[in-house]
């Protein structure tokens, strides 16, 4: 049965966190003075299992959810994680399943990855320049070890490749040309993200978004692109084409053009919370409900109950009020 929300928004797409863990410390996401040596991270016994995973996923899908993306933290970290993939390619042969990972360790687990169900993968890279790059992931890991396994996972045909590029003013927009460049000529999918407010630990100030808009222009200066029109209903990136035909761009603009009257994602978090929004102050308890004797049926409901109670808006209503909420941070309920 496919569920709507308040403002008449479909559920298609969970996001499913499966650790709150990452071997980066990306400034705008897990910034060091924050995620320290002494931070506490969940407890095994906290997250959910495999198994968990699966059974809520099950009753997602039959919900209408037709896209499942694992996250993080660096879902790539999580030990075994073919072995969940596998378990989920079962749910249904038409279920998109798709990650996004920092790419630091997808060059070894590439093969595992497709022959247990995987689509495609999306891979976070922020520049090319080695400096830069470091100083943004912050445990001085090399671009070229992140290029190595999107190449990685081309060549098993987990494609087309995408590869997110979070863009930060005063840090890394002197990378955009370079990165489309580059991007254009391997025929990987490059998509542009404005830097959002998520959490409460990034310091985040608008003065630091480079817009959307701003992107295009500086991108359509030198190298020619027109717009085009969206895959799908609620596709957040707004796509551009090269004029060239030799490919295309996107870009996420969750800050200067608020897309929220189309979004249908729900995001599960590593410990098993519901949240509703990328930006929410707080999520739905799901995994207690499961340890302690929820029926599929009566998850099933709650799910109903909370994806019809959804009125979330928070780009649209983005004000200095909102952005000092205390929000769930990114690297617990992914991007």
């Amino acid at each position: 049965m496919t569920l709507t929300d308040k403002l008449n928004r479909p559920l298609r797409d969970l996001r499913i966190s499966v650790t709150d863990r990452c071997n980066f410390r990306c400034i705008y996401c897990m910034p060091k003075e924050v995620f320290g040596s002494d931070y506490h991270f969940l407890d095994r016994s906290q997250i959910l299992s495999f198994e968990e995973i699966t059974r809520l996923a099950r009753i997602f899908v039959s919900h209408g959810v037709g896209k499942i993306r694992l996250t993080g933290g660096e879902p790539l970290v999580r030990k075994d994680l073919h072995q969940l993939i596998a378990m989920l390619a079962e749910i249904s042969p038409d279920l998109d399943l798709t990650l996004t990972t920092n790419g630091s360790l997808l060059a070894r687990q590439a093969q595992a990855l497709k022959d247990a169900g995987l689509k495609r993968v999306s891979v976070s890279l922020d520049s090319l320049d080695n400096e830069i790059f470091k100083a943004m992931n912050d445990v001085d890991f090399p671009v070229q070890k992140v290029i190595e396994g999107m190449d990685a996972a081309a060549a098993v045909g987990l494609g087309p490749i995408k590869v997110n590029m979070v863009v930060k003013r005063g840090l890394n927009e002197s990378s955009i040309l370079p990165m489309a460049r580059f991007f254009k000529e391997k025929d990987y999918i490059l998509r542009f993200i404005e830097y959002m407010d998520v959490g409460s630990t990034n310091g985040w100030r608008m003065d630091d978004v480079v817009s959307a808009a701003e992107i295009v222009k500086i991108i359509n200066k030198e190298i020619p692109i027109e717009s085009a029109e969206p895959n799908y209903r609620g596709e957040v990136a707004e796509r551009w084409r090269y004029k060239d035909g030799s490919g295309e761009i996107g870009v996420i603009a969750s800050v200067t053009q608020a897309f929220c009257k189309t979004c249908n994602r729900a995001r599960l978090s590593a410990e098993g919370s519901l949240y509703t929004c990328l930006f929410a102050v707080k999520g739905h308890n799901m995994r207690d409900k499961m340890r302690n004797g929820a029926t599929d049926e009566e998850l099933s409901d709650f799910i109903a109950h909370v994806w019809g109670r959804r009125t979330d808006r928070y780009s649209e209503l983005r004000s200095d009020n909102t952005i000092s909420l205390p929000k769930v941070e990114m690297s617990h309920i992914g991007g």
